[in-house]
């Protein structure tokens, strides 16, 4: 909620002039957070924050360090994107669209300097 008092001089113009507040602050540090809900269903959704503006790509892998799955998020302005609407969402399945089997998954953000890997349980 967003309180502000009109002045008797906001009164007396045509409009008023509301101070400028930022709905989410930039974060000061890029990074990948933990999956969610991790363990939990075969769909998970992925959450990061980003310093400065990148093109953002997360790709998932299998214990074996095999490549099942690459998410291009595309460009993405400075922000969070921890909430299930803005976090990058991947459904278990790889590449051509087949579901994974439960286990252990890594998965790994590349966003301009960012590169950091987590892991995730997948349970079915």
């Amino acid at each position: 909620t967003i309180t502000y008092t009109l002045a008797t001089e906001d009164i007396r113009t045509p409009h008023v002039v509301l101070p400028t507040i930022p709905l989410e602050a930039r974060p000061k540090k890029s990074v990948l957070l933990p999956s969610y809900p991790n363990p939990g269903n075969p769909e998970t959704w992925i959450p990061f924050r980003l310093s400065q503006e990148a093109d953002v790509t997360i790709e998932i892998y299998n214990v074996a360090g095999q490549r099942v799955r690459t998410l291009t998020l595309g460009r993405k302005a400075a922000g969070n994107y921890i909430r299930r609407q803005r976090a990058a969402h991947w459904d278990g399945t790889n590449d051509t669209g087949e579901a994974v089997t439960s286990g252990i998954y890594f998965y790994t953000i590349r966003a301009g300097a960012l590169e950091e890997t987590r892991r995730m349980v997948i349970l079915k």
